[in-house]
């Protein structure tokens, strides 16, 4: 047996499982105390996993443990266990705000780069790349990767199922779909019958080829690969839209824009800049110059104007309202503070 057979590490997390494990921690202490099971923390919150990153940068009183990479070790011991809460699967914009708060509390960690252009640069956004997204749950999932429910749970689901109460067939309610253009509908894949080499390229307006990646095969190996084509998607999001206006439904946009890091955040960029597409018209190279990037959201918008002139600032501001005029209600995230689906 051992040495973590008797001990269960606990995870601490961010904002409101954090909260949580101040009243449900030392519950659990108390009940597993009496079982002779010692209870230990363990910080995976997404600033802990920034300092960890960062070692040299910090005073020794401020280094931490990085301990995602203690509890990925662990995962290989099969007498662990772990009471693992939910953590933050950061975006750009919240990994730049974290940042911002650890320097404000004089931990003097790099800023993080946005285009990275010297070695110095792309080290530092590749040490802060392995903190974004779901950065968690594949190294915790390494002990234990199935996931479906037992069978007793299944049996008793089945015996008790939850009611969901009527639905009414006059709700308007669905969900929409891209029906072509889509990864789904492109997707090719073939299994190599012998050693050969693949690559990907980039196929610019003139016709010239650029050769971004080249991945060696081995014969027996299965190759996968799909496309979304950006008009597509454009006039799927202006149909939609378009539908939601008419029928007077809310409308919502769902993506795993931090699961799939490189492509989601880019599609949910063009869903901003279709749903304000007046305002991208009118203030495009503007807000090219000042370095708007519509795949952080519209809130990416209302960082960069804000040390415009007042008057510019303002015209802009008007421009954003007026765009609600003519699209459907926005699913809003905090609309007290007018934070939407969107920013």
């Amino acid at each position: 047996m051992s040495e973590h057979a008797n001990t269960i590490y606990y995870t601490l997390t961010d904002e409101a499982p954090s909260l949580a494990t101040c009243s449900l921690l030392p519950i659990v202490r108390t009940f597993t105390a009496a079982a002779g099971i010692t209870m230990k923390i363990t910080d995976i919150s997404l600033a802990s996993r920034v300092l960890s990153q960062f070692p040299e940068s910090l005073n020794k009183d401020q280094q931490v443990e990085d301990g995602l990479a203690f509890l990925g070790d662990l995962t290989q011991d099969p007498d662990c266990n772990f009471i693992k809460l939910p953590n933050i699967s950061a975006s750009i914009p919240q990994l730049k705000e974290c940042i911002r708060e650890l320097q404000s509390q004089g931990y003097e960690i790099p800023d993080f780069p946005e285009k990275p252009q010297s070695d110095d640069e792309k080290t530092i956004r590749a040490r802060y790349g392995k903190t974004l997204g779901s950065a968690v749950n594949p190294v915790l999932r390494e002990g234990n990767s199935d996931r479906r429910a037992p069978k007793a749970v299944k049996a008793y689901v089945r015996k008790y199922p939850h009611s969901m109460g009527p639905w009414s067939k006059a709700s308007r309610t669905h969900a929409d779909y891209m029906h072509g253009g889509d990864f789904f509908s492109s997707e090719k894949s073939f299994t190599t019958d012998k050693e050969t080499t693949v690559r990907l390229e980039f196929v610019n307006q003139d016709g010239k080829a650029e050769v971004k990646k080249e991945l060696p095969l081995e014969a027996g190996e299965v190759v996968d690969g799909m496309y979304m084509s950006c008009d597509k998607l454009r006039e799927f999001f202006e149909e939609s839209l378009e539908d939601a206006k008419a029928t007077g439904v809310m409308w919502s946009l769902h993506v795993k824009a931090t699961m799939m890091k490189v492509s989601h955040p880019i599609v949910f960029g063009h869903a901003v800049t279709v749903f304000y597409k007046d305002l991208f018209d009118k203030h495009g190279e503007l807000f090219k110059r000042l370095g708007v990037n519509p795949n952080n959201g519209l809130g990416s918008v209302y960082e960069k104007i804000a040390d415009l002139p007042r008057s510019l600032h303002d015209e802009i501001i008007e421009d954003i309202q007026a765009c609600y005029a003519t699209r459907p209600e926005l699913a809003m995230v905090d609309s007290v503070k007018g934070i939407s689906n969107l920013h």
